[in-house]
């Protein structure tokens, strides 16, 4: 969609437009779970369990607080968005400084406090003596990479608010890809053991960071750099960045701890049900890594839409987006389906892990058609800033799926945590969905 032309506001996005953002969008996202294979299948080959060990708590620590810092990219993405669809020149210049200025600047503050996390991190997650003294060295050099995860996080956030995915995932590829073939050699090559896969980590971090940059100065010509730099000393547009990413933050902490309480209440079920459930899951991440696309292709095309103040260009958005995020569910679903026998044998060798996974799996299958509208909702309120009414509505999603996760298991066993998932993500969407009236009649 062009965001100059007059027709785009009457007869754009088309679906080959969906497309054109969602495919590279989708092939970023997975790049993500590769990685994680691959520093575990090469420390894997040491000879001993300790570096597996270590990499693991150390990946746990940096996942936990790369998370708390996603709202640069989510409020990035739907800010930049609504210049574009402004077609504020200027504006989209400082939507980029901003917060990539504020993530390096969150990055250093996690170097400065580098001593506190490490002890804090391994209090919190205790290991044998082995693995904690490999896990502190691993954490001592990856932490470097802070400024430079965060600054990148950034980045993404912007490539995909100008509607320039491929950029977005040529950094993903350049970071991950580094990554992996810095893993092999400085792990297995060079003989640097759990030292070299954090080292390969920060490397590739700088690389991508370098990648992106060179791809957004081409993509920052013609954009307003005096303008840019004017508007980033404007106090209001801070604290509109920091409100934002603020409701953003309550909003993943209730995803991060449904989805931490339901592996915890997993476990009071026993080892089996609580390796079923995660064999499971994989079924609903793997689907979220598709659908997800199509939410962040919602954000960028919702947000242009708020910033151009075109009602039917919204109508349009949600319409074309939301049909291809649908159909996507679906076929999700028919493809777990069909093929869910080999994937759980593929995943655990345990008879009785598989047993279990087959009385479950109805829940899994179900899963992406359930989920699908809520990621989708999440999509077009961040690409329209509506971040306290995604805050509020998750509160309230977050306390019902509580209520369910106490009184359900009781009744109905391991059925009861699924049925509380389930709840969570269908009230998600219903909330969301009763606030999104407000949300269009807001723009005309």
């Amino acid at each position: 969609m062009s965001s100059s032309s007059p027709a785009a506001a009457t007869y754009g996005p088309t679906h080959g437009d969906v497309w054109r953002l969602a495919i590279p969008l989708f092939l970023a996202n997975l790049t993500q779970p590769l990685l994680g294979v691959v520093d575990t299948a090469v420390v894997g080959h040491l000879g001993s369990p300790v570096p597996i060990g270590a990499v693991a708590l150390g990946s746990t620590v940096f996942s936990f607080i790369f998370w708390g810092f996603s709202f640069l990219r989510m409020a990035t993405t739907g800010l930049t968005a609504q210049a574009l669809g402004a077609g504020d020149r200027a504006s989209l210049g400082a939507q980029l400084l901003r917060p990539a200025l504020l993530g390096a600047g969150c990055g250093l503050a996690v170097v400065v406090l580098q001593w506190p996390i490490q002890a804090a991190a391994l209090a919190l997650i205790p290991a044998s003596a082995e693995v904690e003294q490999a896990a502190g060295s691993y954490i001592g050099i990856r932490i470097w990479s802070a400024p430079l995860v965060l600054a990148n996080l950034a980045l993404a956030g912007w490539f995909i608010g100008i509607q320039r995915t491929r950029a977005l995932l040529a950094q993903q590829v350049a970071i991950n890809g580094a990554n992996i073939a810095l893993d092999l050699w400085f792990v297995l090559g060079l003989g640097w053991g759990v030292d070299g896969v954090a080292a390969a980590t920060l490397a590739a971090e700088l690389i991508g960071l370098l990648v992106a940059l060179v791809l957004a100065r081409r993509h920052w010509r013609g954009f307003e750099v005096a303008g840019a730099t004017v508007l980033l000393r404007r106090a209001g547009d801070w604290w509109r960045l920091f409100a934002v990413n603020a409701d953003i933050m309550v909003r993943t902490a209730c995803v991060v701890g449904a989805m931490a309480l339901f592996t915890a209440y997993s476990a009071r079920e026993g080892d089996v049900v609580l390796a079923a459930n995660a064999v499971l899951r994989h079924f609903l991440l793997i689907a979220a890594f598709g659908l997800d696309a199509f939410a962040q292709v919602a954000e960028t095309l919702v947000g242009a839409a708020v910033g151009r103040r075109d009602r039917a260009l919204l109508d349009l958005a949600v319409r074309r987006s939301g049909l291809w995020a649908l159909a996507c569910a679906g076929a999700f679903s028919l493809a777990f389906l069909a093929a869910w026998p080999w994937i759980v044998a593929l995943m655990t060798g345990v008879e009785s892990v598989r047993e279990a996974a087959n009385d479950y799996v109805a829940w899994a299958v179900a899963a992406p058609i359930v989920a699908v509208a809520s990621f989708q909702l999440d999509g077009m309120f961040l690409g329209a800033t509506r971040t306290r009414d995604m805050r509020n509505m998750m509160i309230l999603s977050f306390a019902a799926f509580l209520a369910v996760l106490h009184a359900a298991p009781v009744l109905i066993g391991n059925h009861g945590l699924w049925l509380a998932l389930m709840v969570f993500f269908a009230l998600r969407a219903a909330t969301l969905a009763w606030k999104y009236p407000a949300l269009a009649r807001s723009i005309g």
